[in-house]
């Protein structure tokens, strides 16, 4: 029996491109790939296990495993590998991978000829709900993570589900913390659906707000939610992507922006969270935080609890995070502008609250340290 394939569309005039989600959908890519492309360079990374016929001339070329693969001199590998193979402006670029490899093939699209087309093929549950999604793109530099990028949206994005049946039980937990962001955004009922009814609708949401907010100006902030003490953790060294090594673990309360040097780096040690798990602990940390201002109540809170538990999603802070470490990462995050500014829930739903109290964040932070 066929199962038939969705089809959501991100609405932005000329630039508009149509989401593929279901099983299956990315033997439909020859299809979506631009008009008149006559090669293809197609990024991907070791151990991912999907192929692709995109039925033009193609070469495939893969990129290092890690955050420390998302970077600069990744671009300019990927450039000279384009340069070689004489892709051509009119050309395209086919992402197959997660959010590392969509961030930073995107990247280098947006920069080859000052702009070629790209496609991704989403292949984990966090790049097909999010990461894959709305033109986000970017590579890290030593001084923070996502320094350096463009908004350059893809020509089209698939998301076949048949690809997650592979992916390991991190990756999913990793993708459960993404999900569950959409649950208070504006998905309602989304653990109780079947798995392609939670990808889709949270694809669809994805594609409503970046149509409504293509550079992050107001509405596309709420996409944030649960991120700002994830980033922290990530910049702490609590959290990181498949690959990595923490190298900041333990390092102590951080320099702050105005101390003129840079973070001390001890040895590396094991990863204990994956980004979607920091994101999951940064929803339970940001209802509490909204719960502390007034702005919802015990029951709203409770709701953020049951959906993190439904995921089985950690709910506390990793053994060794310190308040004063993650709110002085916390002031460098991009929405803070010098003051502490987090997406929350309240009344009119979620939204960015500026100027929150240090000690107060300090004492909801306290709650949520484990044993």
């Amino acid at each position: 029996m066929t199962r038939t394939l969705r089809s959501v569309g991100v609405d932005l005039g000329d630039r508009s491109y149509d989401i593929l989600i279901g099983p299956g959908a990315r033997h439909g890519l020859a299809a979506l790939l631009p008009v008149g492309a006559r090669r293809a360079v197609i990024v991907t990374q070791a151990g991912i296990d999907v192929k692709v016929e995109p039925g033009i001339d193609h070469e495939v070329v893969e990129i290092g495993r890690g955050e420390r693969s998302k970077s600069m001199e990744t671009v300019g590998e990927l450039g000279r590998a384009m340069a070689r193979f004489g892709l051509s402006r009119s050309d395209v670029v086919i992402a197959v991978g997660g959010g590392l490899v969509t961030d930073v093939a995107g990247f280098a699209a947006a920069s080859w000829h000052r702009g070629t087309p790209v496609v991704h093929v989403a292949t984990t549950l966090l790049a097909q709900v999010d990461a894959a999604i709305g033109g986000k793109t970017g590579v890290n530099l030593p001084e923070g993570k996502n320094l350096m990028g463009a908004f350059w949206q893809p020509h089209a994005v698939i998301c076949d589900t048949e690809t997650l049946s592979t992916l390991p039980p991190e990756e999913w937990r990793s993708g459960f913390g993404e999900m569950a962001k959409y649950a208070f955004i504006g998905v309602d009922g989304l653990p109780g659906m079947p798995l392609e009814e939670q990808v889709a609708a949270c694809a669809a949401l994805k594609a409503r707000v970046v149509s409504a907010d293509e550079r992050e100006g107001g509405l596309r902030m709420i996409l944030n939610y649960g991120h700002t003490l994830a980033h922290a953790l990530e910049a702490a060294g609590f959290a990181a992507e498949p690959g990595d090594v923490l190298d900041q673990v333990g390092a102590g309360p951080a320099a702050g922006p105005a101390a003129g040097h840079p973070l001390p780096r001890p040895q590396p040690v094991p990863l204990p969270l994956r980004h979607g798990e920091a994101v999951a602990v940064g929803l339970v940390f940001a209802a509490r935080l909204a719960r502390a201002l007034g702005r919802i109540d015990d029951g709203r809170v409770r709701e953020h609890d049951e959906v993190v538990s439904a995921y089985e999603l950690p709910a506390r802070l990793p053994r060794g995070a310190e308040p004063a470490q993650l709110i002085e990462f916390m002031l460098r995050d991009k929405k803070a502008h010098g003051e502490l500014t987090f997406v929350l829930d309240g009344p009119r739903g979620v939204e960015p609250v500026a100027g929150v109290p240090s000690g107060l964040v300090t004492e909801v932070l306290a709650e949520l340290k484990g044993p």
